[in-house]
């Protein structure tokens, strides 16, 4: 009887102490009432990607194949609209879905969805999870060019920082 009073107790002390040391860990909050002198995430919206840059972007499946990471890659004109997607060999099917979710998030949002993730598991910001077509998960980038949105690209089918490279990658075809 002793050894489960004593387990318990022990057992509600690592619990105690872990909360306290993740609540040390975590960076704090923004302030949700703080009213910002700019509007953030204001980037201007561009004329709509075109079929052929869109393929472009497409081309960075080489540096998936490189790795030797099977992806889906959507490319998205400003409204979120499909314009060019690929499917590599290998990729699972539940990501086509999901890598065009995240492209359309990123034009329509004008942001990177590794900003919702972020405000979701960082922050605990739940409430994102309730606007219309958002997800929060890495891999979805907007495609900037002379300063406005043109399009955005959404990668998907390996881990969220795999994504995120990928995006990245094909983001940075634009300015070439």
């Amino acid at each position: 009887m002793k050894l489960r009073i004593f387990a318990a107790a022990f057992v509600a002390a690592v619990t105690c102490f872990a909360g306290a040391a993740h609540a040390q860990a975590q960076a704090p909050a923004p302030d949700l009432n703080a009213v910002p002198d700019k509007m953030p995430f204001n980037t201007p919206f561009g004329p709509p990607i075109a079929m052929n840059k869109a393929q472009a972007v497409i081309a960075a499946v080489a540096e998936a194949n490189k790795r030797g990471w099977p992806e889906d890659f959507a490319v998205v004109d400003n409204h979120g609209d499909l314009v060019a997607f690929a499917r590599m060999d290998g990729a699972q099917l539940a990501s086509i879905a999901i890598a065009l979710h995240k492209a359309r998030t990123a034009a329509r949002y004008r942001r990177p969805t590794l900003a919702f993730e972020t405000g979701v598991q960082k922050f605990g910001f739940n409430y994102l999870s309730t606007l219309d077509d958002v997800i929060a998960s890495r891999g979805g980038i907007p495609l900037v060019q002379d300063g406005k949105i043109i399009g955005a690209v959404g990668c998907s089918g390996g881990t969220g920082s795999q994504d995120q490279v990928l995006c990245e990658a094909a983001a940075a075809t634009i300015g070439k």
